[in-house]
């Protein structure tokens, strides 16, 4: 018997042996019932029994086991069965156990049936495999593209929602620091509840930005004609007065005119100088160029200390990709983690720009960040 006739005449002990298994498995929320815990185990075996009727070439086949198969433009069973997992609290890796005791299933109840007088084909065994993790990669592909959504408005949900507490006590802070009325030590405290709440609202911008940059085009732009200088010499100044013993030594010769989104052009600079001023060696000045070369108009900010390491460098714009399991036990969960970096990398791509990072013990860390420069009679 054809492995495909097997399955459907045997579906209900098939399906049975699938429920038996899912039951075993313990997840956080309430336990399914039989219809959720056979979930569309029906219509994949179905859809597995379609693509082994359906003739394959030696071609279509060695496609397919290279993962280039053809691709359904509906939503398949597989995939609405990891959402549907999901949400029931299965992990990824014991959803990816329903598949492996589905394919034991199948083909030891086939291979019994064999071993009682009927054909082995050996074909339909490997199609089968086939199928099965097609399905499987459907799934686990279906899974993480559901985590990373739910994740992406989880951040969208969290920084919308912090916004407005931090905003009260950042005006609260304020008034008590500026207050005639208060003590010195009241006003020293209060400055510092204003520079942390400052910092804590610079990290929920950075969520939600991360959150647009995920879920739509980039970051969005407001462009208008403004010099950059004035606002590079402001940002340096914040710097300054938050790093006392960073030497920042900055030069902009001649305006720098174009059109920009100047908050967002801000927020480029505060995060480059200030991770110079973070993580450099502050016993060597930090350097701050903002000029216009042939046609480009160049940032560069450049600092001393330890070298980037080669095999975070590549990865240094990538929050995600800078991320490791060592960094974790050895920095603690968030050292190195920030978003400052993929933030800059993203505004500057908006503005249609180029965003560059050298770093060696000799010239010590650059950030080079060039941009477009306009035409003069465009602006005028």
């Amino acid at each position: 018997m054809r492995l495909s006739d097997f399955i459907l005449e045997n579906l209900e002990p098939i399906l049975q042996a699938w429920e038996d298994f899912a039951r075993t498995i313990q997840t956080p929320d309430a336990a399914l019932d039989r219809a959720g815990l056979r979930d569309h185990a029906e219509q994949m075996l179905r859809a597995i029994v379609v693509d082994l009727q359906t003739k394959q070439t030696e071609q279509e086949q060695t496609a397919k086991s290279q993962g280039k198969g053809p691709q359904d433009q509906n939503e398949t069973p597989a995939e609405t069965h990891a959402v549907t997992r999901l949400m029931a609290g299965f992990t990824i890796d014991q959803m990816v156990s329903e598949y492996r005791a589905l394919r034991t299933s199948v083909l030891s109840q086939w291979l019994k049936h064999c071993k009682e007088g009927s054909a082995l084909n050996v074909d339909d065994m490997t199609r089968f495999h086939e199928a099965i993790d097609q399905a499987l990669a459907e799934s686990v592909a279906s899974y993480s593209r559901a985590v990373e959504a739910s994740r992406n408005v989880f951040l969208g949900i969290l920084g919308h929602d912090l916004r407005t507490p931090l905003g009260a006590i950042l005006l609260g802070a304020d008034v008590l620091r500026r207050s005639p009325e208060t003590e010195a030590r009241a006003i020293k405290v209060a400055n510092q509840i204003y520079i942390s709440v400052q910092r804590a609202s610079q990290i929920v911008g950075d969520l939600l930005d991360l959150t647009r940059c995920q879920m739509g085009p980039g970051i969005p732009v407001k462009k208008t004609v403004i010099d950059l200088a004035p606002l590079c010499e402001r940002i340096v100044e914040e710097i300054r007065a938050f790093h006392p013993d960073a030497q920042l030594l900055f030069e902009a010769t001649t305006p720098v005119i174009g059109e920009f989104d100047g908050s967002r052009m801000e927020q480029v600079f505060s995060n480059l100088i200030g991770n110079a001023a973070q993580h450099g060696d502050l016993q060597f000045p930090i350097k701050v160029d903002l000029g216009v070369l042939k046609d480009s108009i160049v940032f560069a900010v450049q600092n001393k200390g330890k070298p980037i390491p080669d095999d975070v460098l590549p990865f240094i714009f990538n929050p995600m990709g800078r991320f490791s399991q060592r960094d974790v036990v050895d920095h603690g969960p968030t050292e190195g983690l920030g978003l400052g970096l993929y933030i800059a990398s993203e505004i500057v791509t908006s503005h249609d720009g180029l965003i560059e990072v050298s770093s060696d013990a000799e010239r010590g860390t650059v950030f080079l960040v060039k941009l477009p420069k306009p035409e003069l009679e465009h602006l005028l």
